[in-house]
């Protein structure tokens, strides 16, 4: 795994969105302990700039700000040119895969909810998706960063390749 360059989040302009709040319980001994997990991502689409967290807690309100926390702390830099993804890319997390297609212009963002919420945080404008295997939202969310990460530009291939632009 590549090293990941640490964001300062108060430079950006983050917005948040929750894309999923669980109800969990543990059995003791006098009953059950009622508590709620949120899976939170944000993001700054002008600087596509993105990341996600989970929070924990007694009531819902302080587990997304636990999670917003937490998604401040794995903030990722995503190189993407202005209007969609430069090729298509296979992002695999778990047993959760999520395919990322380029779009022309005017198509917008075709996605289910937990690929939607990571792809409008980090500002893609049109982009065609699929979600295969499970779609457990926490693997999906982890599965669109990957394939979001793994997005390279002609220059960084045609570099890695050791030819010239003209001839990828």
């Amino acid at each position: 795994m590549a090293i990941v360059k640490r964001i300062d989040p108060s430079t950006l302009n983050l917005k948040e969105q929750v894309v999923s709040i669980n109800r969990v319980t543990k059995v003791v001994k006098g009953g059950k302990n009622l508590s709620f997990s949120a899976l939170v991502v944000i993001g700054d689409p002008s600087a596509k700039v993105v990341g996600y967290g989970v929070g924990k807690a007694k009531e819902v309100p302080s587990a997304i700000r636990k999670g917003i926390e937490a998604a401040k702390k794995s903030l990722r830099k995503i190189h993407v040119p202005e209007t969609t993804i430069p090729h298509q890319v296979l992002g695999v997390y778990a047993s959760s895969q999520v395919l990322l297609k380029p779009a022309p212009e005017g198509t917008g963002v075709i996605a289910g909810g937990a690929v939607r919420a990571v792809i409008s945080a980090c500002g893609i404008p049109n982009v065609l998706t699929k979600s295969i295997g499970r779609r457990n939202p926490h693997n999906v969310v982890k599965a669109t960063i990957v394939a979001l990460e793994s997005l390279r530009e002609r220059n960084a291939v045609a570099e890695m390749r050791g030819l010239a632009v003209e001839k990828l």
